[in-house]
């Protein structure tokens, strides 16, 4: 039996991960014994409502911005958490969060903890810049996202309201179209939330984790036990043409996928990465 204590605020975290009730959120997660990626496997296991998207960084309130860097080669994505709309609307958040995604852009930082540790001005770090406004407005802020892709020619989009954003890189500076297919390219990231560019970059450990939930739900709909790994495959081949990029239906076209607009507009470029993040 479980010796884990499973708070009430575990319990609404992965609530609203998942979009499950709260008593079968607190559940999962006694069976998991307090552990939330297994308690997300047990209720999708268990055919519960499961409304999670692997690839956003989930934030309550704040701001998300994308940057590209003068020569077109580099784009960032930042976030700044806050508590409430209210203060993410305050200027001088929106001055903070604005100028922190200019610090991204224009330094050379590898990590989070590098951006942190950045000069922001006034003789204080990045970080200490956020103390300064969690002070001054009684909330707490994190800087909690940092976020690159670099490629001969990158492009970005940010939602309006700065509560969603996305970065994709190409191999190639110039091809047909291109500044009108990297439009089209980093919206279709933001509106469908791919995980990987293409099912071969989807990692070893997320496919045997479909496999598994897809064998299970299988498993509890009475599916006979030797029909399992054929069902369970077909449910990863949709999960693959739902998450990942190049498989996925064209938002403008659904007649098309990603690899076939991208191909209509050159054969030989290449989609070499790509960053989305999101606050909700």
């Amino acid at each position: 039996m479980s010796t884990v204590t499973i708070t009430a605020a575990e319990v609404n975290k992965l609530r609203q991960r998942t979009g499950a009730g709260m008593m079968d959120c607190k559940k999962a997660l006694t069976e998991a014994n307090g552990d939330m990626e297994k308690a997300i496997d047990i209720l999708r296991e268990k055919g519960q409502k499961v409304a999670m998207n692997r690839s956003d960084r989930q934030a309550k309130e704040g701001s998300v911005l994308a940057k590209i860097s003068a020569d077109g080669k580099k784009a960032t994505i930042t976030v700044l958490n806050c508590e409430t709309d209210f203060v993410s609307r305050n200027q001088e958040f929106i001055d903070a969060s604005e100028k922190i995604a200019e610090i991204a852009i224009n330094g050379n930082y590898n990590s989070l903890d590098e951006l942190k540790a950045a000069p922001f001005g006034g003789g204080l770090s990045v970080e200490q810049k956020v103390v300064e406004l969690i002070g001054k407005t009684g909330e707490k802020m994190e800087l909690s996202l940092y976020e690159f892709v670099k490629g001969e020619k990158v492009f970005a989009y940010n939602h309006p309201g700065n509560r969603l954003a996305s970065v994709v890189a190409f191999s190639k500076a110039e091809a047909n179209n291109l500044n009108e297919t990297g439009k089209e390219i980093a919206m279709q990231i933001a509106a469908m939330a791919p995980i990987a560019v293409d099912k071969n970059d989807v990692t070893k450990e997320t496919a045997d984790r479909e496999m598994q939930v897809a064998k299970e739900q299988a498993r509890q709909e009475g599916k006979p036990e030797e029909m399992l790994e054929k069902i369970a495959q077909g449910k990863l081949n949709k999960f693959y043409k739902e998450c990942t990029l190049l498989n996925q239906e064209y938002i403008k076209d659904s007649k098309k996928t990603v690899r076939q607009f991208l191909q209509d507009s050159d054969k030989e470029l290449k989609i070499t990465g790509f960053k989305r993040a999101a606050i909700g």
